[in-house]
């Protein structure tokens, strides 16, 4: 995970990315084995992350405030699971529950998040 930044109107900004020893991994490489679903695999990462999060999220509008977007865009846009497992992420806290946890204690909790979204990805 990149060092996070914060806007001015609260998001809180990182990029996430899944390695091995030969570097970024595919999403191809944490799908099912059987072969990708046919959903791009952000459409499956965002609802676990969120959930993994919940209550630390904020809500905006009946909606919760995360948004990701991957790094580089597959190729070809028709198979987007053949493309880096790296995304943006964009994020807003609940008030009171960040201002009780130290930034490093924030980070923990997405990259956990994100860990499990990632793991989440082989079982379709």
């Amino acid at each position: 995970m990149a060092r996070p930044t914060r806007t001015d109107d609260a998001w809180w900004l990182t990029v996430l990315w899944a390695i091995d020893d030969t570097g970024v991994l595919d999403f191809t490489d944490l799908g099912p084995t059987a072969g990708p679903p046919p959903d791009p695999p952000l459409a499956r990462l965002g609802p676990t992350m969120a959930g993994a999060l919940s209550g630390l999220i904020a809500e905006e509008d009946g909606r919760l405030a995360i948004r990701l977007a991957p790094v580089v865009p597959p190729a070809d846009p028709s198979r987007p699971w053949r493309s880096p497992a790296a995304i943006r992420a964009a994020m807003r806290f609940e008030a009171a529950r960040a201002l009780t946890m130290a930034d490093t204690q924030l980070a923990e909790a997405v990259l956990d998040a994100f860990r499990r979204a990632v793991a989440g990805l082989a079982h379709g």
